[in-house]
């Protein structure tokens, strides 16, 4: 039971910091400070509860690590619903802070950060874009998991890798690299809900990609921990 609140908590966390930035400082922090929103956000989640869950606040990265043998398959469901709703708990934080300033229907009217393909951005390129940045950040989670990586550094990596997906993905569909951050302001805010099969579809064909590419370069590990 822990486990399953950590990661609500975290994932709401990841909302608060990733998604808040967007919505109180898009403007200004512009794509580089949004995308440090989000990798800095992470790294505080995963040292504030790596050692409880894993701190994978990600029903993509929970994918990449069952397929992988490295988490217990009976456990996803229960990850990724503590996600989602926390993604929706974080969402629904940020939504009543918006409600109670001045211009509140512009700055949700605005997309509320939510997920969408930008202008002239076809939906293959977004996919792709998706696939291949969520492979990126599971694929460093999966390099986490080994015997052989410095624990200390987990948090770093991971929070490195979400920063640099963002920066290449904030400008062709706002960087969803993650079902649960998608569905939380989507649903809270009932803007781009239209768009949201794209941003669960494409990050968790990226996890499964992670897993097959995982396997090809560093092969299985015989003994068998959790993540």
């Amino acid at each position: 039971m822990k486990a399953y609140l950590a990661e609500l908590i975290g994932t709401a966390l990841l909302i608060i910091g990733g998604a808040g930035a967007v919505i109180f400082g898009g403007g200004s922090l512009g794509i580089f400070g949004i995308a440090l929103a989000f990798g800095l956000s992470l790294t505080v989640i995963a040292f504030l509860i790596g050692g409880i869950s894993g701190a994978h606040v990600n029903p993509a990265v929970t994918i990449a690590l069952a397929l992988s043998g490295k988490f217990p398959w009976n456990k996803v469901l229960g990850y990724i619903v503590a996600q989602i709703v926390g993604a929706i708990t974080g969402a629904v934080i940020l939504y009543t802070v918006v409600t109670n300033v001045a211009n509140s229907s512009v700055i949700i009217n605005s997309g509320f950060a939510t997920n969408v393909l930008s202008g002239g951005v076809s939906v293959i390129s977004g996919s792709i874009i998706e696939i291949v940045m969520t492979m990126v950040l599971c694929l460093v989670v999966l390099a986490t998991t080994r015997a052989s990586w410095p624990q200390s550094s987990t948090p770093f990596a991971i929070g490195i890798a979400l920063f640099i997906a963002n920066i290449v993905a904030i400008p062709l569909t706002g960087a969803s690299i993650n079902p649960a951050r998608s569905i939380g302001t989507a649903l809270v805010s009932g803007q781009n809900i239209g768009s949201l099969p794209l941003f669960i579809i494409a990050p968790i064909f990226g996890a499964v990609l992670a897993y097959f590419i995982h396997i090809f370069v560093f092969g299985r590990e015989h003994h068998h921990h959790e993540g």
